[in-house]
């Protein structure tokens, strides 16, 4: 019964293992371009760019842009019937434009929005309440670049997004460039 159960113990460990040390085996190189959103498009940028680069995808010389937008936005609303428990809900949004530079147009577009919220303090001078609102975008702008990056892995890359009339002046232009 026991040599049973370390085998099942084996073949679980092998599982996880094999999963842990999965690579990512693709080819697409991504720079950084504009992001707006003030302190919050600087944090997307500082993410993205780590985690680009921890998958050897960010390549400042790359033909893709990523260019992108994110906001936060709160509200405040009373969850039970006494009117004791005020809180805030923090909403994001964020669009990013994947961009190719040689054909000049739009090549991947990923728009997601989320939102958390926590029980807001009495009073105004309480640390905690920033604290809190604080804490709440950079998770989820954690999520959103944690997101984008897994959507990357099925992405592919066309400028269909782009009206046909375009894309054929376009390519005109790069093969008369060669």
């Amino acid at each position: 019964m026991s040599k049973i159960k370390l085998l099942i113990l084996f073949l679980i460990s092998l599982n996880i293992i094999s999963c842990t040390n999965y690579q990512r085996d693709n080819n697409i190189k991504l720079s950084i371009g504009y992001i707006s959103g003030s302190y919050e498009g600087l944090l997307l940028s500082n993410q993205l760019k780590s985690y680009l680069n921890n998958l050897n995808m960010l390549d400042n010389d790359s033909i893709y842009e990523v260019r992108a937008n994110i906001s936060h936005s709160g509200s405040v609303f009373i969850t039970n019937i006494d009117n004791t428990s005020d809180r805030e809900r923090i909403n994001s949004s964020i669009n990013i434009s994947i961009f190719d530079k040689k054909m000049d147009c739009l090549v991947y577009n990923f728009n997601d929005t989320t939102s958390q919220f926590y029980v807001l303090a009495a009073s105004d001078k309480f640390l905690s309440n920033k604290v809190a609102s604080e804490s709440i975008k950079i998770e989820n702008t954690e999520y959103f670049v944690k997101k984008f990056i897994t959507h990357l892995n099925v992405a592919e890359f066309s400028c269909e997004l782009a009206p046909y009339e375009l894309r054929l002046k376009r390519l005109k232009n790069y093969i008369d460039e060669k």
